[in-house]
């Protein structure tokens, strides 16, 4: 068999499954899958696609119908959102490409009496304005374009981009930005621009608050491409771990680590037998009972990989229900969580801790911090942002 026939044999079961649909409109899970190029370099496998580990929505018949031409759907219901904060770091975002208009969603129309046109060319389009976004009510109802709309995804509803479009949306007060898959009409309401899906809200980090300021920017492949192809700018998380081993070396007072000895790296014998000395201990992020003479144990700024315990805390009587737990972050990979924590931990925030879960057998660990009381979130949250993080989510236990 040559080259070329192996080729065709690997790339026809994906090229096969890729044709499956739920039905009209656009494939539903295309947010999640990738096309595959049918030419790549010989010996060279293609790099895995990112999928999310949220199972595609599937469309509920329950949804479908309850509104009239020209007005919303369920007017008097209230919309919600799960309590549950999605992992949106492992969450791929929709790779832009041209599609072909949907086949319904893309004629001008009117709703509550006011008349909206789409547009014939996204290019180039740029709007700042307010966001919202929309949650259970509408999870696995049909969108304008005929897609599914699936919340764990990341998707928009747009008075007048064309159906479906990319776009690029940056919150204005924190600078966190997501690519958006536009296949849905909205929002309908005075001083929006745009409807995020919830897991793009948590994503720009807004769930809390309910609405942002945002900028919108359509995005087209080409343009895609060419900014694909200029140097990415390092992201603050990637900034702050680079800038670890470069940190200067502080004199053992005692109450800091210092890597260095007599001008030589410490090796790892010698930073065992100093943790020891100390009585501090590597997180495992499992809570651990300590006797009352380890709660002065000093704080340390770890070295790079290794997340160094703060002072040890005794175990709280008041159930944790009464505190709040903020998410700092979610990592897929184990080491960026721990030099993540280590940050914390350097930065005298004691109650930080790692803990893994499971999300449809896949392993990850997030960052959390808690629980806090309610009075201590706003400061502990500025202080989290000051390091280089994003606006933490809150998790009332």
């Amino acid at each position: 068999m040559t080259a070329r026939q192996r080729l065709l044999v690997a790339v026809l079961p994906l090229a096969l499954a890729a044709c499956a649909t739920t039905g009209g409109g656009a494939p539903a899970d295309a947010v999640a899958r990738r096309p595959v190029d049918a030419t790549p370099a010989e010996g060279i496998a293609p790099a895995p696609r990112r999928v999310s580990p949220y199972a595609p929505a599937q469309e509920d018949p329950s949804k479908r119908g309850d509104y009239v031409a020209g007005g919303l759907f369920r007017p008097g219901v209230a919309d919600t959102v799960p309590d549950e904060i999605p992992d949106v770091d492992l969450i791929p975002e929709p790779e832009v490409r041209d599609e072909p208009r949907a086949r319904t969603g893309n004629r001008d129309y009117a709703v509550l009496g006011q008349k909206y046109r789409v547009l014939d060319d996204h290019e180039g389009y740029a709007e700042e304005g307010g966001a919202s976004y929309y949650g259970k009510k509408f999870h696995g109802r049909r969108t304008s374009s005929g897609e599914v709309y699936d919340m764990y995804a990341f998707s928009a509803a747009h008075k007048s981009l064309p159906l479906p479009s990319f776009a690029r949306v940056t919150n204005l007060d924190n600078g966190k930005s997501v690519v958006v898959r536009v296949n849905d009409r909205g929002p309908f309401h005075k001083g929006r621009i745009i409807d995020l899906s919830y897991a793009a809200a948590v994503k720009l980090g807004y769930r809390e608050r309910g609405t942002a300021r945002v900028r919108v920017e359509a995005l087209s492949p080409d343009a895609v491409a060419t900014a694909a192809a200029a140097p990415a700018a390092p992201s603050a998380m990637d900034k702050l771990v680079q800038a670890l081993p470069e940190q200067k070396p502080v004199a053992d007072n005692g109450n800091r680590f210092d890597m260095h000895r007599d001008g030589r790296t410490m090796g790892a014998d010698e930073f065992d037998a100093w943790m020891r000395a100390r009585q501090i201990r590597v997180a495992t992020g499992k809570p651990t009972l300590v006797a009352a003479s380890a709660m002065q144990a000093p704080v340390v700024a770890a070295p790079v990989g290794v997340a160094a315990a703060p002072p040890a805390m005794a175990v709280a009587t008041t159930p944790a229900a009464e505190g709040i737990t903020l998410q700092v972050a979610s990592f897929s990979n184990q080491r960026n969580a721990e030099q993540a924590l280590s940050l914390l931990r350097g930065a005298a925030i004691a109650q930080a801790q790692l803990q893994d879960a499971d999300i449809n057998g896949r392993k990850v660990w997030r960052l959390r911090i808690g629980p806090v009381s309610e009075a201590a979130t706003p400061e502990l949250a500025a202080r989290i942002v000051g390091l280089g993080f994003g606006q933490p989510q809150r998790i009332r236990n």
